[in-house]
């Protein structure tokens, strides 16, 4: 494998460019081939053999342009399938991403934490297992953001319709005195903004993007895969929908080669 080619990122749909940007702001050198499976979101209703089928799909697209390690940008995609995807794929590296639980633990001073995620997410093994591992005096309040992922897809996230969402999903979380709130989705942390509206500045929002670059790096450096091209790197989108939203999304992002692909 060579180190000048791309890591492939999947999600499904627009919601992973959160960690996109995340990575190429911390490993700037770095190529990158990104696949937003819009058609078929949101993953978090689909079951959990519909998730595993998207998810070898995805990283057999991502394997056939070359792609030297994948990052799976969906907390459902993670929690539901990175163990199939690992077996099933050993010659190639996955870096997964789940919702910040451990780290909302650590911060919290009221003890207790929000959590807002994807039904998919929230029903998984893996999620149960690491919630799990909290300590008993840490409440964790879950809630299912049902709805929140197709309006950030069809381009509405300032509508009306999203902000009456987040205010009955947030609203019972705010009562119970959480002072962090975990986006365990990619595509909220599109919805900040918003959600600043409503839980104010006293609650600490926790994403996964940073921590996701970080790992990424760790695997580069330990299979020698790390890009140390001082060229400008080369991104390349690709989406099976609609992909005005994505270019939306995107159109702040300076200094980079991007090119947008449908399939």
């Amino acid at each position: 494998m060579n180190r000048n080619n791309p890591i492939g990122i999947f999600d499904s749909g627009i919601g992973g460019t959160s960690i996109w940007t995340a990575i190429n702001n911390y490993l700037p050198n770095e190529n990158t081939i990104y696949l937003a499976d819009s058609k078929n979101a949101p993953y978090g209703e689909k079951s959990k053999q519909e998730i595993i089928d998207f998810s070898i799909k995805n990283t057999v697209f991502l394997m056939e342009r070359n792609c030297k390690a994948i990052v799976v940008a969906c907390n459902t995609a993670t929690t539901n399938a990175i163990s199939v995807l690992r077996t099933q794929f050993p010659q190639i590296p996955f870096i997964g991403i789940e919702p910040a639980i451990k780290p909302a633990a650590i911060k919290t001073l009221t003890k207790n934490i929000g959590i807002l995620a994807t039904r998919g997410t929230l029903s998984s093994d893996l999620f149960c297992k690491t919630s799990g591992s909290i300590s008993k005096d840490i409440h964790i309040h879950v809630q299912n953001g049902e709805g929140l992922v197709s309006l950030i897809e069809s381009g509405r996230l300032n509508s009306p319709e999203t902000l009456t969402l987040l205010k009955k999903y947030l609203s019972p979380m705010m009562a119970q005195n959480i002072d962090c709130l975990v986006l365990g989705c990619t595509h909220y942390p599109y919805l900040i903004p918003q959600i600043k509206l409503i839980v104010g500045e006293k609650v600490t929002l926790i994403d996964s993007g940073f921590a996701v670059a970080k790992q990424l790096e760790r695997i580069l450096i330990a299979h020698n895969l790390l890009n140390n091209n001082a060229l400008i790197a080369s991104h390349q989108f690709y989406c099976n929908a609609d992909i005005k939203v994505l270019k939306t999304i995107l159109k702040e992002v300076k200094d980079a080669k991007i090119d947008f692909f449908n399939f």
